[in-house]
Order: C-alpha cells, then sequence, then structure tokens
C-alpha cells in the first residue's frame, strides 16, 4: 500500500527526532500519571517533553519542524494557546516508535510501554541464534513493535503485520519504514486475513478485563486471557508444520492456579502442538486488582509462551 501524506510527514517527524538524539522509555500509565501530578501545570520543555511526557507546549518553544509535521499529519491538538501532540515516541534499543499519547483512553489508542519491552526480550530470548523464518505475521501488531525486533534477529523473513485497528496500522507501518523495513499490511482480527502456511507468529496481545471495551486493553474473559486463548488456538490449527507461535501475555492467578496454562496445555494437543510455558514476571499490574471483577485474583504473571507445531491433526 502507498504511503499516505500524514504518513509521510510523520516519517519524516521520526527521522527529525532521530537525528536531534531523542530518546525516551515510557513507563506503566501509573507512573506517567505520578510524574504529571508532581509536574503539574507546566509546559514542555524540550522534546521529551512534547513526545514523551505528552505535555502541551508553545508554538514557540519547539523547533519549527515539530508544528510544522504534527498538524500536517492531523496529530496536534489546540488547547487555548498551547498544543499538544496526539502521539507519543519512544525508543526500544537505537529504535523509535510512534504511539498514542498519554493518556490512552480513547478507543482507538495505540499502546506502548513496559509490556513493549518485556516482549522485545522475550523475543529476543527465542529468536537468538535460530535461523530464520519464511513468513513471520505479528498478531495484534499495534505499534508494530514486535516484527520490528524480530527482524534484527531474522534478516530476509517476510513481516505481516495484522490488527483491527486502523491507525495502529498505519503508525506501524511508518515505524517500520523508518527502520529500513517493508510490511505486508493486514486489517482484522487475529489471522483471519493471513493465508495458511506461515511458519512463525508472534503476539502480545491485550490481557486485561476492560469494562470499557479499550481495543489495546480489553482480553475479554478468563480475567482477560480469553483473547490470548483464542489466538494460540487459531495459530495452532493453521501453523505450517515444525512452525511456532512465541505469545507474551498475563494471566490472572486465582487460588495459586493459573487458568490460561491449564487451557492451553489441554488445547494444544488436540492440534498436534507442543507448550513450553514460562512465568516473566509473577506481579504486573498490581493496581488492576481493585478494579471489579479481579475480587478473587491474587495477582497478575507475565508469562511466555512457546508453541511448537509437531504434526499436522
Amino acid at each position: 500500500m502507498a504511503e499516505t501524506e500524514p504518513e509521510h510527514c510523520l516519517l519524516a517527524l521520526l527521522e527529525r527526532l532521530d537525528e536531534a538524539g531523542y530518546r525516551f522509555v515510557t513507563p506503566t500509565p501509573a507512573t506517567h500519571a505520578r510524574y504529571l501530578a508532581r509536574e503539574h501545570g507546566r509546559p514542555a520543555r524540550d522534546l521529551r517533553d512534547v513526545f514523551g511526557w505528552s505535555l502541551p507546549f508553545g508554538e514557540g518553544d519547539v523547533p519549527g519542524w515539530t508544528v510544522e509535521l504534527l498538524r500536517a499529519s492531523s496529530m496536534l491538538d489546540v488547547e487555548g494557546t498551547l498544543l499538544r501532540s496526539r502521539l507519543r515516541v519512544s525508543s526500544l534499543g537505537t529504535r523509535l516508535f510512534l504511539h498514542s499519547a498519554y493518556p490512552t483512553d480513547v478507543p482507538d489508542a495505540v499502546f506502548f510501554g513496559p509490556d513493549t519491552y518485556r516482549f522485545a526480550r522475550f523475543l529476543k530470548k527465542e529468536l537468538s541464534g535460530r535461523s530464520a523464518a519464511i513468513q513471520l505475521v505479528d498478531i495484534g501488531a499495534g505499534s508494530g513493535a514486535g516484527a520490528i525486533a524480530a527482524s534484527a534477529l531474522l534478516p530476509g523473513t517476510r513481516l505481516t503485520l495484522t490488527d483491527t485497528n486502523p491507525l495502529a496500522l498505519g503508525l506501524a507501518r511508518v515505524n517500520a519504514r523508518h527502520a529500513g523495513l517493508e510490511v505486508e499490511i493486514v486489517q482484522g482480527p487475529g489471522v483471519e486475513g493471513v493465508a495458511d502456511g506461515f511458519d512463525l507468529a508472534i503476539a502480545n496481545p491485550p490481557f486485561i478485563a476492560d469494562p470499557g471495551g479499550c481495543t489495546y486493553r480489553d482480553g475479554g474473559d478468563m480475567h482477560g486471557a480469553a483473547l490470548s486463548l483464542a489466538w494460540a488456538e487459531a495459530v495452532a490449527q493453521r501453523l505450517a508444520p515444525g512452525g511456532r507461535m512465541l505469545l507474551y501475555t498475563a494471566s490472572a492467578i486465582v487460588g495459586g492456579e493459573d487458568r490460561l496454562e491449564a487451557a492451553l496445555r489441554a488445547m494444544l494437543p488436540v492440534h498436534g502442538c507442543g507448550l513450553r510455558y514460562e512465568e516473566i514476571d509473577p506481579d504486573i499490574f498490581g493496581e488492576q486488582l481493585g478494579q471489579p471483577g479481579y475480587e478473587d485474583v491474587e495477582r497478575i504473571a507475565a508469562v511466555g509462551v512457546v508453541i511448537d507445531k509437531v504434526t499436522n491433526v
């Protein structure tokens, strides 16, 4: 698909930020909120304030290209006498990634945060030293960070990114081009629009039970793990023999039991797949336990799931 004019401007924005040496590591929303409370009321002083901390800024307080490129890409909001970017830019290694500004409370928000960094580390651990795949499918790709991180370890692999969110796919295409990559974009849920025979799938799905149904957060039933289970089964049915899925997600632990792991162990052999399951971090998003629907949950664990297609069934 040809690059649109707004995407061309966003690509130029990433290039200018890269040239300026911009870097920003995005924290959890809770940490972001605490930082803003501490800095309450002040406008942006530099590019990290504008594109990292999502602070408002005066037109004369930033380089002219900042306003010009945000305005041309329709990613600039006016708040009285101040302006605010609709996008954040985060760094992962040496790469920059566009995603949604804080707070990410709109239905089509594109998320990037600590889980993105854990996802990338999980991919690096599992893919380092392995031969390139023929086709990698990044399911629910969001900013495209997973596929872009994996591509550095698998040169020559064809990259397919799927998502239901058009904004996410547009930003992912820009992020990929900034990394020097061409990607195939498929709009739709899961792997429905992807042809059979792919040999590597990666995913970092939404894994929170969100009453508001925000796309990047809501993983459905099982305290948010239902979508992870559904994607795992869809991939298990369609992977090429010898193919693999790398799934970074989270599971709510109830009464000491991991129900996602139990469900995967019961389901995968039916589709000719083996499972390796690892708890990466025993306790993430603890604030979620105070939300409705989590009354029986003792903790939320980040998990890495490796699914290998052994035989066709």
